[in-house]
């Protein structure tokens, strides 16, 4: 496989935060006492190496080497003789795993799998594994890799985690294969076996370890990790449980990217050729940022959900268990190009090809527009399905421009204006809007059917799903249905000495409704007992106060999430101009 060497704009989390000035904090982190996060190899060698028998569990895509490598040479100095086992010796032959895993892989299809429900240790042959016990004639003993827990050894339990990003930057490099797989494969092909197999399978094991973790390792900086104890991370997890926070975004270029983030969102890094997306809140991929005397650490969004999704989440618990179910991100096309025409799938559609149990439903919350964008939505009032397959098969087999506004409605968009896009709608993004994108959390079923014949950022076609969408699409949201039903028709809910609060209907099959707050002093919001996700939308900075002590200072742009367990914040207006918060929440 060819190395893809990653921009700078694609570097690891720096190891100390760094004060940005005012506005949209790109590292936003939940800060703790002085002196709970460590750095370094010397100071983790010098935790573990007090210990007679050490499991280094971890994610996929860990330099296993680097960690036995810097520890081997600090036990050498100790002259301590360790014994090293890793657990990739245990794993079942590739053929094997292959075969094991090919109700999950998707085959041929280069996008799409089926969610794994297979469990880590499916993956090794555990009598093996179990077999192999600490060498008394070592001074120490460490297993480590993937699943190191598995093997039963009571000791000290580290667990080494790596952002999904650093892992897709490190696939793109050639750095890491998947699970059980001996060499690097395509970084599309490599996403699409750690979303439907890797993932899950290493999210449901950490889950069930979580609990019992000594160290928790932030492994991204290959040679400056940085860590906390268990304890400390779980008590930090719950605290924000029932407290404002952020997660740390992540921005990504594409092949209709624009200039709005990069002209209005401070330290991004000048080198990429356009930001696309900002994953705002995409939780499968987000993490948390922790803060100790300015070193960060940063943990899965999961490990938050495993330990405390009843807080989180609150009446909708029940409902969606550790699935965080709301996402948020930006989709800047300002001076890039339109969206690809695309749908998403219908929910039986979903379950029964994809295994996921709620599908994914989108509106489009304009944040900011200019040279009379429109967004594509609905079908034309007199669409004929049959001609409408015929020339997307095509435009795709010819290489020959679809007539979109032929079939496709456009529409005006304006600043506030919240298009939606409830499932199996034809719809995309014009060029020059800033759209905050509100969805439930399925992220990565859009089937495209039209993508105005360019390349992606390697100079391959994109793929398009068009058999797909046409199973999935409804025609009869068409002309005067689509005005009456899929622009949203804003209702004032209520209001008082400063505030208003109105309410922004979403469809009927939404799973999620979205209020709109505008507060010139303060206001006070209550939870519900159900997890708030806000953005704000419009003025420049607000305060939040949460209920517990936490207090935040939010600026414009920026996503933050409200426990259930919050129980109400309220929120001052730190500006001359009035605030808007966009608020997002399970009906």
């Amino acid at each position: 496989m060819t190395s893809m060497k990653r921009g700078l704009w694609q570097s690891p989390l720096p190891l100390r935060k760094v004060d940005a000035g005012p506005g949209y904090d790109i590292l936003p982190s939940f800060i703790l006492e002085e002196g709970l996060i460590y750095e370094g190899f010397m100071s983790l060698a010098g935790r573990l190496l007090q210990e007679r028998v050490i499991i280094i569990d971890g994610y996929n895509g860990v330099l296993w080497d680097l960690f036995e490598e810097a520890i081997r040479a600090a036990a050498a100095d100790l002259n301590l003789k360790v014994e090293w086992i890793h657990t990739v010796r245990f794993l079942k032959p590739e053929a094997q795993i292959r075969e094991m895993t090919s109700p999950w892989s998707g085959g041929n299809d280069p996008l799409f799998g089926r969610r794994c429900t297979l469990q880590l240790a499916d993956f090794f042959e555990m009598d093996k594994m179990k077999a192999v016990i600490p060498d008394s004639r070592y001074d120490i003993s460490i297993i480590l890799g993937p699943g190191a827990s598995l093997a039963g050894w009571q000791g000290l339990t580290v667990y080494a985690d790596l952002p999904k990003n650093e892992q897709q930057y490190r696939s793109r490099e050639g750095l890491v294969t998947n699970l059980g797989l001996r060499n690097p494969i395509n970084p599309k092909e490599f996403y699409k076996r750690s979303y439907f197999i890797d993932w899950p399978v290493l999210n449901m094991h950490k889950g069930a370890i979580l609990e019992s973790v000594d160290i928790f390792v932030d492994a991204q900086r290959p040679d400056e990790p940085a860590w906390t104890e268990g304890d400390i991370l779980r008590f930090t997890l719950r605290t924000m449980s029932r407290s404002i926070f952020r997660v740390r975004p992540w921005f990504e270029p594409g092949p209709w990217g624009g200039t709005w983030i990069k002209d209005k969102i401070y330290g991004l890094d000048g080198e990429a050729p356009n930001y696309a997306w900002s994953f705002e809140l995409i939780t499968p991929e987000n993490g948390l940022l922790l803060e100790s005397s300015s070193i960060l650490l940063e943990v899965s969004f999961d490990c938050l959900m495993f330990l405390a999704a009843d807080a989180v989440l609150g009446s909708c618990h029940s409902r969606f268990g550790t699935e965080f179910p709301i996402r948020f991100d930006f989709l800047d096309t300002f001076d890039g190009g339109n969206l690809s025409l695309q749908c998403h799938p219908r929910p039986e559609y979903t379950l029964k090809h994809f295994g996921e149990s709620f599908t994914q439903e989108e509106a489009y919350y304009i944040l900011d527009t200019k040279d009379n964008a429109v967004v594509y939505l609905g079908f034309m009032e007199d669409i004929d399905p049959v001609e409408f397959r015929a020339k997307l098969d095509e435009s795709q087999e010819k290489k020959v421009p679809f007539e979109a506004e032929r079939f496709i409605m456009s529409h005006p968009a304006a600043k506030h204006d919240l298009f939606l896009i409830p499932y199996g709608t034809v719809h995309g993004s014009g060029k020059n809007n800033l759209v905050l994108e509100i969805s439930t959390t399925p992220y990565i079923f859009t089937f495209k059917m039209y993508d105005w014949l360019r390349m992606d950022l390697s100079g391959q076609p994109r793929d398009l799903n068009i058999a797909r969408a046409m199973e999935n699409l409804f025609f009869d949201r068409k002309g005067r249905y689509v005005t009456d039903n899929l622009k949203t028709k804003p209702v004032l809910l209520e209001k008082g000495d400063g505030w208003q609060t109105w309410h922004l209907p979403t469809h009927e099959t939404h799973l999620y409704d979205v209020h709109r707050h505008i507060i010139k002093t303060s206001a006070m919001i209550p939870t519900g007992n159900r997890c708030l996700v806000m953005n704000l939308v419009g003025g420049d900075r607000i305060l939040v106060e949460t209920q517990n002590g936490i207090n935040r200072e939010i600026s414009y742009a920026e996503t933050f999430v409200i426990p259930a367990a919050a129980g109400s914040i309220n929120v001052t207006n730190l500006s001359e101009r009035e605030a808007v918060l966009v608020k997002a929440f399970i009906k």
